[in-house]
């Protein structure tokens, strides 16, 4: 007990010169003044610790209401000593000198403590029962007026990375319905044979979505083998080995997914009459045989595209290819990755695109030379360090235009030696005339970005059925937890986006912005608390509170500093690559955001070249050329959980027409995260992307607990749910057999980053035959 109280008076003392609580310190007091007569084995202990008790009820229902998560890490400890307290082991050792006979739990001094116990427990009880943070509500269910999937792609194939180059995610499949999904089984399931090892990169992820023409399946793995499946059956027809290597230089070792291509100039030819372009994590895009997974030799360089071509300051595995290309108006068009924040002398961010019949470079935007957009002479290179597009692009081939989603330019925490062209195109969606690459419009979601907050997904089309009439739109998910809807043909909002004030106190030698932009649709959390911290008790909450005084924190936007900051939410990001889905006839989105701030530390450097932590290996957070190095990581307690209390992750449901939030529900267990297989519902960060179908229900599999769950789109309620052998951060698609069966396909292969299970699974669902 004095042990107790002296960390607890002692922490919460420190926590009171921060400006925190008091309450620590007092109870560490109570705990203190408790071992004293227990020591003098006096009843007075168990009066003194109901007061603790009772106190600590009153002032934990005060800061956390009936919310059980938060309620519990301020009175386990307290709850499990009283019960200890009130053991007769304890209670006879305590005698009043006056009244000879010992205490009990029942006694007149233990009956205080064993009410107080019952308190917490009652109240424990009812927290438990109590649904909290989540808000209830009904998507409509009627389509807008005229409103149409606006494809012309069969019903049952899924021919191009979000189904169509719009990106929605959306099947027009009604076969399984919410009245059916229970019955889902397991229809067959294949393995790559492709996993994470020895001499991979950290984040060696899965996270493709196949694709499906005819009655083929097209894939990828995340060291690049392209595989074809039998639809109906998941047989392997080829496969096909690039044969990539491993290189540890490389920050992300995956392959999100294939671009299928028939060009027109094709028919009749003898070979490769349709292809499978394959990016590359050596960054190449390779031209393969549909049909047979054979070079085709007759397209650009033998059959493959070098994209090192014309890169400034290449390293080997600081510039890759993680996304599929689009097609579009005859030509390929293809960003890259760049690796994070190792140097101020990188690889560029350009997009380029080829000739589809021939490979040969048609144009080139270079965001750090934006209007030179002729192919490149050759000797030369694009701009080093430019902002790059590693997530996937979107294309309107009838206004003539391609979208783009921009990241950063390294290093993303130090922003004083920009140029105008880095602050113009960072973090923004930026609209390119397909045919010339020239730049039509550019939307900036982040002004200054000082916190890695990339243009994540892809820019989503859909026709928006709006108070003036019917506007094509864009639909853009951020990190930062903004939605935006603008006018795809000029990029103005098409629901209201306000500038707001925004935090300062930028490091030496940098600025912030004054003010950012903020969406009508916008999963922003509330700013963080002191009273928000959270712990598996109130020891490592107490932690908490004094890290969360500790560091700089002044809302979202908070700028990184030498001190620490709080970055919430976290780069992380509310919404990451894989986006939202939207359902183009009911005007609605299906969203899965996440909730987990990070903190944000720079470390001076002695010059330019000076390591701080990396003995001269190469460090993700160098900054080489900035006068800061960095490291980011997840704000955690000691014993590693989370210092913000839970959800840390929801399903969502948005009506288009109004920018409303109609529900959101906590999504997911703990059941992977925690030593012990604990199924309870806390809401658990995830990443990859939900699916929707015309059938009414919503698809998701991208939580950190190994499942795919099936949603009602309309209230957001889960209706089914299946294990899965590995993390399953991919996003779900969904096709038709030749069986005429509707089929949902997950992949379930682990993400390195965020530590789940690793796999190579290939499952496919669907309804029992008839």
């Amino acid at each position: 007990m004095a042990l107790l109280g002296l960390v607890l008076l002692g922490g919460g003392v420190w926590l009171i010169v921060l400006g925190g609580s008091w309450y620590y310190a007092v109870i560490g007091l109570g705990f203190l003044v408790t071992a004293y007569f227990l020591w003098r084995h006096s009843p007075t202990a168990l009066w003194i610790y109901a007061l603790v008790t009772f106190g600590t009820l009153v002032w934990a229902i005060y800061e956390a209401g009936f919310d059980w998560w938060r309620l519990a890490p301020r009175g386990d400890i307290i709850i499990i000593v009283g019960i200890w307290l009130l053991m007769p082991w304890v209670t006879r050792e305590l005698r009043n000198p006056e009244r000879p006979r010992h205490a009990s739990a029942f006694s007149w001094n233990g009956l205080p403590l064993t009410a107080a116990v019952v308190a917490g427990i009652v109240v424990a009880a009812y927290a438990m029962a109590t649904p909290t943070n989540d808000l209830t509500g009904s998507l409509p269910t009627a389509a807008a007026g005229g409103a149409k999937p606006n494809s012309n792609i069969p019903d049952g194939d899924w021919p191009v990375y979000g189904r169509t180059s719009a990106g929605l995610r959306y099947s027009p499949l009604t076969e399984i319905t919410p009245a059916n999904v229970a019955g889902l089984k397991v229809a067959w399931t294949y393995h790559t044979g492709d996993v994470r090892g020895e001499g991979d990169p950290v984040e060696t992820t899965y996270e493709v979505t196949p694709l499906k023409i005819g009655n083929t399946l097209y894939l990828c793995t995340p060291h690049d083998i392209a595989i074809a499946l039998d639809a109906d059956t998941g047989k392997e027809r080829w496969r096909y080995d690039p044969k990539i290597g491993k290189n540890i230089n490389r920050q992300h070792q995956t392959c999100r997914g294939v671009t299928y291509d028939a060009p027109a100039s094709a028919v009749g030819a003898s070979v490769c009459k349709a292809r499978i372009l394959l990016p590359t994590s050596d960054a190449r895009l390779i031209a393969l045989d549909a049909e047979t997974g054979k070079v085709c030799e007759d397209f650009a360089d033998k059959g493959v595209i070098d994209l090192t071509a014309n890169m400034p300051d290449l390293t080997p595995g600081f510039y890759y290819s993680t996304s599929p290309a689009v097609v579009a108006r005859g030509l390929i068009i293809v960003g890259g990755a760049v690796n994070d924040n190792v140097s101020t002398q990188e690889p560029s961010g350009v997009i380029r695109a080829y000739d589809e019949t021939t490979g040969k470079l048609v144009w080139n935007w270079d965001s750090g030379n934006p209007d030179a957009t002729q192919p490149i002479a050759p000797g030369q290179t694009y701009t080093h360090n430019s902002p790059n597009s590693w997530s996937i692009l979107s294309a309107d081939p009838d206004l003539g235009l391609v979208y783009v989603p921009m990241g950063n330019a390294p290093p993303d925490q130090f922003g004083g030696n920009r140029s105008a062209n880095v602050e113009k195109y960072s973090s923004s969606v930026v609209a390119l005339d397909i045919l010339t690459g020239q730049v039509r419009w550019v939307f900036q979601a982040v002004h200054h970005d000082l916190w890695d907050m990339d243009m994540p997904a892809q820019p989503e089309l859909l026709d928006w059925h709006g108070p003036d009439g019917v506007v094509p739109a864009l639909l853009q998910p951020t990190k930062q937890g903004d939605i935006y809807l603008l006018d795809r043909r000029t990029g103005k909002p098409l629901l209201p986006v306000t500038e707001k004030p925004a935090p300062t106190g930028a490091a030496k030698g940098d600025k912030t912005a004054p003010t950012q932009p903020i969406s009508t649709i916008s999963f922003n959390p509330a700013r963080l608390t002191e009273s928000d911290m959270w712990g598996a008790t109130m020891f490592d909450q107490m932690a908490c509170r004094i890290l969360f005084r500790s560091l700089n924190y002044d809302g979202r936007y908070t700028p990184p500093s030498v001190k620490g900051s709080i970055i919430y939410p976290g780069n992380f990001g509310t919404f990451n690559w894989g986006g939202v889905a939207v359902d183009p006839v009911r005007q609605v989105i299906f969203a899965t955001p996440v909730y987990l701030a990070f903190t944000s530390t720079l470390i001076p450097r002695a010059n330019d070249t000076a390591n701080y932590v990396s003995d001269g290996k190469p460090g993700l957070n160098e900054n080489y050329g900035a006068p800061y190095a960095a490291k980011m990581e997840p704000f955690l307690s000691p014993i590693g959980l989370p210092c913000q209390a839970p959800p840390w992750g929801y399903v969502a449901g948005v009506d288009l027409r109004s920018g409303q939030t109609v529900y959101q529900h906590k999504n997911g267990t703990v059941r992977d995260l925690s030593p012990l297989p604990l199924p309870f519902r806390m809401g658990v960060p995830g990443i990859g992307g939900p699916m929707v179908t015309a059938g009414g229900l919503a698809f998701y599999s991208g939580a950190l607990d190994y499942y795919v769950r099936a949603y009602d789109l309309t209230t957001g309620h889960k209706l089914w749910e299946h294990r899965l052998p590995a993390g399953g951060q991919a996003t779900p698609m969904s096709y038709q057999g030749s069986d005429g069966r509707q089929y949902v396909l997950i992949v379930a292969g682990g993400h390195g980053s965020t530590g789940t299970k690793a796999g190579d699974a290939i499952i496919a669902y669907a309804l029992p035959e008839r």
